[in-house]
């Protein structure tokens, strides 16, 4: 039988959706909360990712110990994720153990929030905050987004700053959490082999007494201005330079243009930048990416080399940028399109892929697109869609920023 998707709402509005592959050895669910890092107030910033450890430290029935227990003894490969749009926890199990897997994770997401579980896990995101600060490029990356941004909440860093989080207390966390993850701010998703009227009656009946509460997601206007600055860094070794650029968001159509342009661009061995910069030995990294963010995106290209090579690593990341356009090719097109392929299907394969994307895809969108549509929108792409999309976006630098070692003392 075809892989078929199904949908279904509750009555407290929490959406239920799943690809159910009857063939499938393996089946996959995961909790996505439309919140993030944007979503937070400034002096909020990183409760969202405080919140996600802090799911799992228990329940008022379930310790830390018995969350891990419950989910090691079914097997079940588990995890979270936080960024700045959402917040995600989902498992990957055998079809006989899903429906203790929903159990668990729906028991999580009701999580007690102890003070002494708050206070010790604190400790622990200072120290994670730390470790990226020691980081070379993480810092020029989490400095360079926030001067681009200046003080819209796309700037927001994802782990918050040492001061959010030692400001941050319980119940402010507490008042955040009852705010924003509700049912009418979660989609579930599943994938794989399971029975979607019993996977629905399982989710009403652990989660249809979740409330609503209607949150919003504010949308400020933004305009870029050319944003240059350099830093430096007691741990780097070496040269660090980040260029940035508006690019589609999320809901605009021409978002394959801007992934296959940064396929082209900088998506590893074979791009323009590894056969202008890494191969030759000019660099010893070189990339590119786009990130499509809920009401804007963002192109980002990044490079690291020897101090006394950033000048020139500079001018041709320029260069390759500023050219990108003119110099297309339908083999570039060709190749790209390939590789984008092999990655689809490639994440398609487990039902674990099929559930990421589709529940990112829904509680970003609300909307659904099998992977053949996805490999459609990308194979149709021509040319001259990648010129008129950096035409709309020019992937010209709006945001250069560049880190070098502390000076020799």
């Amino acid at each position: 039988m075809p892989i078929q998707f199904q949908q279904a709402t509750l009555p407290n509005g929490m959406r239920v959706i799943a690809e159910i592959d009857p063939a499938a050895h393996t089946s996959a669910v995961g909790f996505f909360v439309r919140t993030g890092a944007r979503d937070e107030d400034r002096p909020l910033m990183g409760v969202s990712h405080f919140l996600e450890h802090m799911i799992f430290k228990g329940t008022e029935r379930l310790g830390a110990e018995a969350v891990n227990e419950a989910f090691d003894s079914i097997g079940a490969d588990h995890n979270a994720f936080t960024s700045t749009e959402l917040t995600a926890f989902h498992a990957h199990v055998l079809p006989e153990f899903l429906d203790r897997a929903v159990d668990t994770l729906a028991e999580i997401m009701r999580p007690a929030l102890r003070q002494a579980d708050f206070d010790e896990e604190k400790g622990v995101i200072l120290e994670e905050i730390a470790m990226y600060e020691d980081n070379p490029f993480w810092r020029l990356y989490e400095r360079a987004i926030e001067r681009y941004y200046r003080e819209h909440p796309l700037g927001h860093r994802v782990l918050g700053t040492r001061e959010s989080i030692t400001a941050l207390s319980r119940d402010a966390m507490h008042r955040y959490f009852d705010d924003r993850y509700s049912a009418d701010n979660t989609v579930v998703a599943a994938a794989g082999r399971l029975d979607f009227d019993a996977f629905v009656e399982q989710l009403s009946r652990r989660c249809g007494d979740w409330k609503r509460t209607g949150p919003q997601r504010r949308y400020p206007s933004f305009t870029p201005t050319p944003v240059s600055f350099g830093d430096r860094h007691a741990n780097a070794h070496r040269g660090y330079l980040l260029f940035a650029a508006p690019a589609p968001a999320f809901e605009d159509p021409r978002r394959y243009a801007a992934s296959v342009l940064m396929q082209i661009l900088g998506d590893g061995d074979g791009s323009r930048l590894h056969w202008a910069l890494v191969e030759p030995g000019i660099a010893e990294e070189a990339e590119a990416s786009y990130d499509p963010r809920d009401g804007m995106g963002l192109f980002v290209a990044h490079a690291a080399c020897s101090t006394d090579a950033c000048d020139e690593v500079e001018r041709i990341l320029r260069k390759q940028i500023e050219s990108l356009g003119t110099s297309l090719e339908e083999d570039d097109l060709l190749r790209a399109k390939r590789k984008i392929a092999t990655a689809i299907v490639l994440a398609g394969e487990r039902p674990a892929g099929r559930m990421h994307r589709i529940g990112a895809l829904w509680t970003m969108s609300g909307l659904y697109r099998t992977l053949e549509d996805e490999m459609t929108m990308v194979e149709r792409l021509t040319v001259e869609d990648l010129r008129e999309c950096l035409a709309a976006f020019p992937a010209a630098p709006m945001l250069a920023a560049r880190l070098e070692p502390e000076p020799a003392t």
